[in-house]
């Protein structure tokens, strides 16, 4: 039986976001990727015709909205339960690859060369940020926590959170998580003026 297309397309798409978030951008080409996803060459460039630009757009968006949808998922008990889960997935991603794989939102944020227009890859990981920050910003606002602070406690979520998995990639441990958790976790409870 022929695997549909949808399928090869999609799996080619999570072997880029996974090769992103191991290699990073600027290692990370076509035919590995093709390799890595178990998919022709050719098919690659069939899905994918604007190359490289595109897949890595279209891995950043994946990633992006996978997160998102966890995050979603988990912001239903509250915004606690969203932080911890975010903390509980991405020691999962660090200590689960032995420190070799980290964001590939984050690798794209940093990898992509500035150039007059953004790119769309670039633009892709601005979204997803922008994403993750909203999901939490809303909940601490459906919790009581005043809109203005409510956005301010979120993007310092998403900022530490995603400083800290380089951290720990690149000391190869997860005390720097360990600690911005903690501290996460006094941040919110701060905000939403009680213990969590």
């Amino acid at each position: 039986m022929t695997e549909v297309a949808p399928q090869a397309r999609e799996r080619i798409v999570a072997g880029a976001a996974d090769m992103i978030r191991r290699r990073g951008l600027n290692a990370t080409s076509i035919r590995e990727t093709a390799k890595h996803a178990r998919a022709p060459l050719g098919s690659t460039y069939h899905y994918f015709p604007g190359g490289k630009q595109q897949l890595t757009t279209e891995a950043v968006r994946y990633a992006g909205e996978t997160i998102a949808r966890n995050l979603r998922r988990e912001l239903e008990a509250g915004p606690a339960a969203g932080l911890r889960a975010l903390l509980a997935l991405w020691r999962e991603t660090v200590v689960g690859t032995d420190f070799r794989a980290g964001c590939t939102v984050l690798a794209v944020a940093i990898e992509e060369p500035p150039e007059a227009e953004i790119p769309p890859a670039l633009a892709a990981a601005a979204e997803a940020f922008d994403q993750w920050e909203d999901l939490l910003a809303a909940s601490l606002k459906a919790h009581g926590v005043e809109p203005d602070r409510a956005a301010q406690v979120a993007t310092l979520i998403v900022a530490a959170v995603e400083g800290t998995v380089a951290m720990c990639r690149a000391k190869r441990s997860t005390e720097p998580l360990d600690r911005v958790a903690r501290q996460l976790e006094t941040v919110l409870a701060d905000a939403l003026d009680r213990p969590i």
